[in-house]
């Protein structure tokens, strides 16, 4: 070989020994975000028993797979929107993360102009959820509410029905993946039964110390520890039988969620 060219040679060498390797980098492991009401939100320590299924979700995933959980109590389509907490998800949101949507709660609740929202309107918001997913190619997963604790000649009935059919219509036009958490609770809560189904709930005396409330509660919309473990499983399963990136990385065995006694906290 010519001198010139064993010159080129040993410079091209030497390059590629200081180069950046061209083999791709790690892929990011995807996160979950959660836009919801107080059902889902974290909550501090003295708050507790009141937990929220969006906390308990982390004891469904693999180690290092983030859940940002924007969930925040009270919030409806229309309030999560107006006060620029989806905005701070699309600016947040990236390629192959997860978005989960469920509202409903709020937004049926007339007598609060700031969060109620006609069906025609939720069915408008809930797109603009799923767009904001679109367009970072993340995924956006619909849920229809959770249930309360509501029953009637000993069976559950339906908490939110026009807000469930909406959803569903709005997964259906968008072909977005759809929990039908609404559905999906109310067969738990009507197996449990009535009375069995109170643990599951905030119910408590003031007698019972809990630390939240000194004084007592009777809630059937918002969850004990127990209650919310058992809710995340019911997304935890619906996940993982999904063709999501996240799917891969929910766990088969969730012990934390089918606890029977409670853990005192978000413990895993």
């Amino acid at each position: 070989m010519p001198e010139f060219g064993l010159r080129i040679t040993a410079a091209l060498l030497a390059v590629a020994a200081v180069a950046p390797s061209s083999a791709k980098a790690p892929a990011t492991p995807p996160r979950i975000f959660i836009a919801s009401d107080s059902t889902a939100q974290d909550y501090k320590p003295d708050k507790y028993p009141q937990s929220g299924w969006g906390t308990m979700l982390r004891c469904a995933v693999d180690p290092g797979i983030t859940i940002e959980n924007r969930a925040i109590g009270g919030r409806s389509t229309k309030s999560f929107m107006a006060e620029g907490r989806l905005d701070a998800i699309a600016r947040d949101i990236r390629a192959a993360d997860t978005l989960l949507i469920q509202f409903g709660h709020n937004d049926a609740t007339i007598a609060k102009p700031e969060r109620y929202t006609p069906i025609p309107d939720y069915e408008t918001n809930l797109k603009r959820f799923i767009a904001v997913a679109t367009a970072a190619k993340a995924r956006a997963v619909l849920l229809t509410p959770v249930t309360r604790r509501a029953f009637e000649n000993g069976h559950v009935t339906r908490s939110f029905p026009t807000y469930s059919d909406a959803a569903k219509r709005v997964a259906a036009e968008t072909r977005t993946p759809i929990i039908d958490l609404a559905a999906l609770s109310e067969r738990w809560i009507d197996g449990v039964g009535q009375e069995n189904s109170a643990r599951y709930y905030l119910h408590y005396k003031g007698a019972d110390g809990a630390p939240g409330y000194p004084n007592g509660i009777d809630d059937d919309t918002h969850f004990s520890e127990l209650g919310a473990r058992h809710v995340a499983d019911i997304i935890a399963t619906s996940l993982s039988k999904m063709k999501l990136p996240i799917a891969r990385h929910v766990h088969g065995g969730r012990p934390a969620l089918t606890r029977t006694e409670p853990a005192g906290g978000p413990a895993c």
